[in-house]
């Protein structure tokens, strides 16, 4: 039993709210969580009382078929298991889990760098399958948490990185951390972004909005590798598949995270620059406050090529990054989250 002490709002907790995305009706949400073991059971022997860990969310059986191979993350028996989808979630003050689906923290790591960990694994699974090299140039639509991890991590491979947005906020927050950033707000979005890649079309491209994989066709090189990444399920893009075989195109859907990427993700996150991206905490009880905040922002519909449609109505702009609901609010570490160790 984990007592929980943040949880990070994710873009499918917004799309379950607004029938974009499925899950069991009336589940608790919240899957990005970090928090303190309080008790374990007779058996368990990687976690003790007292330890601070992060949560995987991403529930499998270890005996199917793809388990077996390795490819956790295509469990044929995940219905029933995902947290904060069709198994009750983390917005709330404790949660249960066996223990393998929860992972010890190193005592430097601090709780509000750590609710990262889930959304990193989720962009690490993402660009492995994208294969990036040194050689490839990357443009990432949108510049929402997703976007901007996606663009972090992909820059530690690639020969260039550009970040597509047209929301002004969080362009300022993508400048002073990814080396190209383009407002794709104008009337020729896809220019834009070739332009910014030094008259280069992308080699790879990653969707992170949910709602651009079309755009992304158009923009991305022949032979080159398109990465959806959004949930969005109320999206249906035309593709001809003819466009595919005649350009070289390749679609990649990589889902969720393997099970041995998740400790990857937990010993990359205090190498990345990171600190800027967790702007708005708010305590459990104001839950409907946290979500207001980023569904103040959107029109749902897609502006340009890097919007991150689909949160809600007003048009004003964004005005958080990562928002964090904490169940947990006594201060104690120097950021003011508890800093428990065992």
């Amino acid at each position: 039993m984990v007592r929980v002490v943040g949880t990070g709002i994710c873009g499918t907790d917004r799309k379950i709210l607004l029938g974009r995305f499925p899950a069991r009706p009336g589940v608790v949400l919240g899957h990005e969580s970090v928090g303190v073991v309080e008790e374990v059971g007779a058996d368990v022997t990687s976690v003790r009382p007292g330890d601070r860990v992060v949560v995987n969310p991403t529930l499998y059986c270890g005996s199917c078929p793809p388990c077996r191979r390795g490819a956790t993350n295509h469990c044929r028996n995940k219905r029933g298991t995902e947290v904060g989808v069709d198994r009750d979630g983390t917005y709330a003050e404790h949660v249960v889990l066996p223990e393998r689906f929860t992972e010890r923290l190193p005592d430097a790591l601090a709780f509000r760098r750590a609710v990262l960990v889930e959304p990193l694994a989720c962009v690490l699974n993402n660009v492995l399958a994208a294969d990036v090299g040194p050689g490839d140039t990357v443009a990432v639509l949108g510049a929402g948490p997703i976007g901007l991890l996606t663009a972090l991590v992909a820059a530690r491979g690639a020969r260039r990185v550009v970040i597509a947005e047209s929301d002004p906020y969080r362009l300022a927050v993508a400048g002073p951390l990814v080396d190209r950033t383009v407002d794709v707000g104008g009337p020729n979005p896809l220019e834009a972004v070739v332009k910014a890649g030094d008259g280069r079309r992308p080699d790879i491209v990653f969707d992170t909005t949910g709602v651009a994989v079309e755009q992304a066709l158009q923009l991305v090189a022949d032979g080159g590798r398109v990465v959806a990444m959004g949930f969005d399920d109320s999206y249906r893009p035309s593709i001809s598949p003819l466009y595919l075989t005649n350009h070289g195109v390749s679609l990649i859907g990589a889902g969720d995270y393997r099970a041995d990427t998740f400790p990857i993700a937990v010993d990359l996150i205090g190498d990345l620059p990171l600190d800027s991206l967790v702007t708005h905490e708010f305590p459990l009880d104001r839950y409907q406050d946290a979500f207001a905040l980023l569904s103040a922002g959107a029109d749902g519909t897609a502006r340009g090529t890097g919007h991150d449609a689909g949160h809600g109505s007003g048009g004003t702009g964004y005005g958080a990054m990562k928002v964090v609901i904490r169940s947990d609010t006594a201060p104690a570490g120097p950021d003011g989250w508890p800093e428990v160790t065992g």
